[in-house]
């Protein structure tokens, strides 16, 4: 399981840290406001344990966009601001728990078991995919960028749900061949290219923030820009 800890305390960051790793989590850091949810993007980790204010920063203020960028990773708020509404707020915003400090390790590391349990025994549709605007009913085969039509081939379509599947992360042609067009074999040709290109082109002529980043001599992944 891969924790995400943002604080801006460098000691709090550490001791955290330290702490997870010795109960066998996976752990990634930042210390900075504006990486938090790059990070979460890239990383798709199971569990953000973020603290609630950065210097005159309030964090809550990048819930929104982490529910976007990595719809499937809770959200624990630690924050100073103990006030039920302080707590009411954070939880509207989109935090999906909320510890005040000074707090016991122990009871973060139940509260962040529990969470990756509720994400792990959530349904999954299969029939339904969701990331930033763009949306796939699958069972329809019909594709959107917020509320509007995407029309895709077959082809793009599956291309598409491939690649919203493995959003942020970098995937190979041969990859592609295998998940979208059920090959091993190197048909010859530059066909992962073409239905790239003309996927790309579909995405910003509807005005999309999602992307399809070629990176040259590894392979494609999706991102979002604002």
């Amino acid at each position: 399981m891969l924790v995400l800890l943002a604080d801006d305390e460098r000691p709090v960051l550490s001791f955290l840290e330290r702490g997870l790793r010795a109960e066998g989590f996976n752990c990634a850091t930042t210390a900075a406001l504006h990486e938090v949810v790059p990070l979460a993007q890239q990383l798709q980790p199971d569990v953000i344990v973020l603290d609630r204010m950065f210097a005159d920063e309030d964090s809550t203020a990048l819930l929104a966009l982490l529910k976007q960028r990595a719809p499937n990773s809770a959200v624990l708020l630690l924050s100073a601001l103990s006030e039920v509404e302080e707590r009411v707020k954070g939880l509207r915003l989109g935090a999906d728990d909320y510890l005040a400090k000074p707090f016991d390790f122990e009871e973060l590391l139940a509260r962040i078991e529990v969470l990756a349990r509720r994400a792990q025994a959530q349904p999954q549709a299969d029939d339904a995919q969701q990331w930033c605007d763009v949306t796939l009913d699958k069972s329809q085969r019909q594709a959107r960028v917020n509320d509007m039509p995407l029309r895709l081939t077959k082809l793009e379509f599956e291309l598409l749900s491939y690649l919203l599947s493995v959003a942020g992360k970098v995937v190979s042609r041969e990859q592609i061949l295998s998940r979208v067009w059920n090959t091993h074999k190197d048909p010859l040709t530059n066909i992962v290219d073409v239905y790239i290109s003309r996927l790309r082109s579909k995405l910003t002529a509807a005005q999309s923030q999602v992307q399809i980043v070629t990176l040259r001599g590894s392979g494609y992944r999706l991102c979002a820009v604002d």
